[in-house]
């Protein structure tokens, strides 16, 4: 029975698009440099920070923008952040030794996670603000100041479990931060610690993209602020977190076209989507679809900056008013911590195809040097299709040597592994690759990176390049490169690079 293929577009910004088109430059860093291959965009990267900046500007708001760097781990992003308005937000040791040796100083650097004695001591001696996450965290904190001299800490506490005055919200449960209900008992040791603590603020993190979760936080963040001010505190920021989300396809009617027929067939009601029949969360029991569909909403149409500048239009569920108002009116500055978001369109991963061979489904098996923790877009639940590259330079929307259209594909990773797929959909490609042919995955850099990169199996996993054009405010010119770990921001305007 022959089907329709199901597309699912990368949406690509110019400078994106414009490096994905460059095939030659892209074949030529495989073959000096091998596959897997990552490809970072730092100027694309800077370009987000201003974007998410300019919101705060235009709602006269003070604050910062900071980057969570666990979406990441390029140096050179980093560094270049460190010559911007930005900050960065650290969730270990080593991201903040990170930070430090990239140029951040302490003033620009939040600590957040799970904190060890090691990461405590060293944001606390470097300035750094530290995201409380409970009661214990401000007495480690208090102990370390005190033993080891060093000036007053600047805190911010962390909160969950918001309640509003106006209609309920249902709220996702969050592991981290303490219940709203026990803020009395935080101000208690801030009050015992006023020597060694500065409590600079309150904020959240909420595993959500709803608004309205996000709204209540908010709001129940200034009133937090009020409970400080009671105390004789001078808060001054409430951090608003992440989850500003992605928008990663093109075209909202393939998304739209996909999630249906995905339902069709985990019904049975027409040929499977996916290898084995995988249902992404969705399954059939007794005639009778249940579960969850447990995928990235891949077409988003208010994300990154456009979301914050909604969510500070929004109307606080119980006061009433813009929460941007309410901030303003407050004299708070608003801190803001996007990781995905920040990364959005700055980066791309490359994969040499190894082999093509027919199967039984009717679809090809393409084998390529890359495996799933390479580039962990299932383990983000992330749908989209990858630019086909073709090693001799042709046109990839060419058509087959038989005459035939476009052709369907699993793409298998390099593992020994049952389970390595590089994603578990049937994927459509405008023709069939051949080995030597490059697929590329557009915006990965936002967690589906590094993230999950291991070296099973002895694989090597991806090396990183910082790309640049040499003309960058002129609208172009030539793409150029330098090892990630090489890049420095004065790397985009010196002659030095490759």
């Amino acid at each position: 029975m022959s089907v329709a293929p199901l597309y699912l577009e990368p949406r690509m910004e110019p400078r994106m698009a414009s490096l994905l088109g460059s095939a030659a430059f892209l074949h030529t860093l495989v073959e000096a440099l091998g596959s897997p291959l990552n490809l970072v965009l730092p100027e694309q990267f800077a370009e987000n920070a201003e974007r998410f900046r300019s919101v705060l500007d235009g709602s006269r708001l003070g604050g910062r923008v900071y980057f969570a760097h666990k979406a990441n781990r390029s140096s050179a992003l980093v560094r270049r952040l460190t010559a911007t308005r930005a900050g960065v937000d650290t969730a270990s040791l080593s991201e903040l030794q990170h930070a430090l040796a990239a140029g951040f100083t302490g003033d620009r650097i939040m600590a957040t996670g799970p904190k060890d004695p090691e990461f405590l001591w060293l944001a606390a001696r470097c300035g750094a603000t530290v995201h409380a996450d409970g009661a214990a965290e401000l007495e480690q904190a208090a102990g370390l100041v005190r033993r080891y001299g060093l000036p007053r800490l600047r805190v911010m506490v962390r909160l969950s479990g918001f309640e509003t005055s106006g209609a309920k919200t249902l709220a996702r449960r969050s592991r981290f931060g303490t219940a709203m209900r026990d803020l009395d008992r935080l101000l208690d040791v801030l009050e015992r610690h006023r020597d060694a603590l500065d409590p600079v603020g309150v904020g959240y993190h909420l595993d959500t993209t709803s608004l309205d979760e996000k709204a209540a936080a908010l709001e129940g963040c200034l009133r937090a602020m009020e409970e400080l001010r009671s105390r004789g505190f001078e808060p001054r920021a409430i951090d608003a977190g992440g989850g500003y989300g992605v928008s990663y396809l093109a075209r909202a009617e393939q998304w739209e076209r996909y999630t249906s027929e995905l339902t069709q067939a985990v019904m049975g009601r027409r040929p499977p989507l996916t290898w084995g029949g995988h249902g992404y969360g969705l399954r059939v029991e007794n005639g009778t679809l249940k579960g969850t569909l447990s995928l990235y909403p891949a077409h988003r149409p208010l994300t990154g900056p456009a979301y914050l500048e909604e969510l500070l239009s929004r109307p606080a569920p119980g006061l009433g008013r813009p929460l941007g108002t309410l901030l303003l009116e407050g004299l708070y500055d608003l801190y803001v911590e996007p990781g995905r978001a920040l990364t959005d369109q700055c980066g791309a991963s490359l994969a040499k195809v190894l082999e093509v061979r027919p199967s039984d489904t009717g679809a090809h098996l393409v084998r390529l040097a890359m495996n799933a923790s390479d580039v962990g877009l299932e383990d983000h639940g992330v749908l989209m299709d990858p630019v086909l590259l073709p090693r001799d330079g042709s046109s990839a929307g060419a058509c087959r040597p038989d005459g035939g259209g476009p052709v369907a594909v699993h793409l298998l990773g390099n593992l020994c592994l049952e389970a390595d797929l590089i994603t578990r959909r049937t994927v459509y490609l405008p023709r069939l690759p051949r080995p030597g042919d490059l697929l590329a995955f557009a915006n990965t850099a936002g967690y589906c990176m590094d993230f999950t990169a291991t070296h099973a199996q002895q694989q090597p996993v991806a090396r990183k390049v910082a790309v640049h054009q040499s003309a960058p405010h002129a609208g172009g010119g030539a793409w150029r490169w330098c090892l990630d770990e090489q890049y420095w921001p004065t790397t985009r305007t010196g002659d030095d690079a490759s």
